[in-house]
């Protein structure tokens, strides 16, 4: 009896998927709920099990494109008990050596003495550069002569000596490889194409900075960070305090927390938060949903379940959905400044970046040095005026200021 091993209908949204990796080979014996392969789609990838025991006959290749019930492999129920076919060694690859470099011929000056030359002949020779050790001499006792230069006398060829030579030019040797490679994209990475030139099209894309002085979070965080995680569970970051900060500005500003649908205004009444997160499989975005009613620990709480997912590949197509604003950190990568791109259909995206210490003139108006961040504020002209746009960056930078503000509201 067979069992067919199909592409399961994963949301109205995913019409196709790649195979990603088979787990298994064709003749495998395996077990009910055996990980079979992985499928990535263009939101996630997820894991397809074994739903009986028996012998795999595999119909699809890794790198395959396929469709929604699209047949993968078959499963051969009747063979109870098989054994799993073993791993084949995998034959030794020889290692490839550089090829020797070319080496260089010696110096045609060479070396040896003028002294068996007759002072005619050693000024012709020093005025030529001729190498001494090559001429054989035809006058009294072996003296060169000035006729033996012109004719040309030469030494028969003799090992050479044991004398310093000028340093051989070095030849040039190009190392590694220059050929070049095709490899298909993988369908996270397809969308994030499709995604990102989608929004650069539908959108007026303006980009607006500010700088924020990171001091008093920064002190914040040192005073309490023990406290917090022994209380909490979890630990006290940066994104806490900017997804609440963003929080407070967009419902000061909900124009910013809505979105353009042909000539109508989507307006949400809730904050939902993409953060940005880069993982082995490329960019995710995924959601801390109804940021407006937590506190910061909750948010430390999402965003540390939402990174734990992304680095084990375990993030889900519903953690992935929705968003009405987004924070990207392209700081933790070293990144002093950016224009982030709009996160369609959302119509802005704030940028935060690396903390550098600057010099800046504080109330009293003394130079001191401070830890300050660039933030940059992506956002739809469509539906965010630039007065809005700057207001709203000011509040963030008031509310990273003066932390204070959050837990007052004010």
């Amino acid at each position: 009896m067979g069992f067919d091993v199909k592409v399961p209908d994963v949301g109205e949204s995913v019409q196709e998927a790649m195979i990603h990796e088979w787990h298994v080979k064709n003749g495998d014996y395996v077990e009910l709920d055996d990980v079979l392969l992985e499928l990535e789609t263009d939101k996630a990838t997820m894991e397809i099990v074994a739903e009986a025991a028996g012998v795999v006959s595999t119909l699809k290749a890794q790198g395959d494109t396929v469709g929604i019930g699209d047949v993968l492999a078959s499963i051969d129920t009747d063979a109870k008990g098989a054994p799993k076919k073993a791993e084949e060694p995998k034959a030794a690859t020889p290692e490839k050596t550089q090829p020797a470099a070319p080496v260089a011929n010696g110096n045609a000056n060479g070396s040896g003495s003028y002294d068996h030359f007759s002072p005619a002949a050693k000024k012709m020779a020093v005025e030529q550069n001729i190498d001494a050790a090559t001429v054989v001499g035809t006058g009294k006792g072996g003296r060169v002569t000035k006729q033996d230069l012109i004719t040309g006398s030469q030494k028969p060829a003799a090992p050479a000596a044991p004398t310093k030579q000028a340093p051989a030019k070095k030849a040039v040797v190009i190392s590694g490889s220059r050929e070049t490679r095709r490899e298909k994209m993988s369908m996270i990475r397809r969308s994030i194409a499709r995604h990102l030139v989608k929004s650069q099209q539908t959108a007026a894309m303006l980009t607006t900075f500010n700088e924020v002085n990171m001091q008093a979070v920064m002190d914040l965080r040192k005073k309490y960070k023990e406290s917090f995680k022994e209380k909490h569970g979890v630990g006290l970051g940066f994104m806490g305090f900017f997804l609440k900060a963003s929080s407070e500005a967009l419902k000061e500003f909900p124009a910013v927390n809505a979105y353009v649908d042909g000539e109508e205004i989507i307006h949400h009444d809730y904050i939902d938060v993409g953060v940005a997160v880069s993982t082995a499989r490329g960019l995710m975005v995924p959601v801390v949903r109804n940021v407006e009613s937590m506190q910061i620990q909750d948010v430390e709480h999402a965003i540390s379940s939402l990174a734990v997912k992304g680095r084990e590949g375990k993030i889900s197509l519903s953690d992935l959905e929705g968003g009405t604003f987004t924070v990207s950190n392209g700081g933790v990568f070293g990144s002093l400044m950016s224009t982030p791109i709009l996160n369609s259909p959302q119509s802005a995206i704030l940028g935060m970046h690396k903390i550098e210490k600057r010099p800046i003139v504080n109330d009293k108006g003394e130079i001191v040095a401070a830890p300050m961040m660039y933030l940059a504020l992506s956002y739809d002209h469509r539906i965010v005026d630039g007065k809005e746009a700057v207001q709203f960056l000011v509040r963030i930078k008031e509310c990273i200021e003066d932390p204070h503000r959050l837990l007052l509201g004010v």
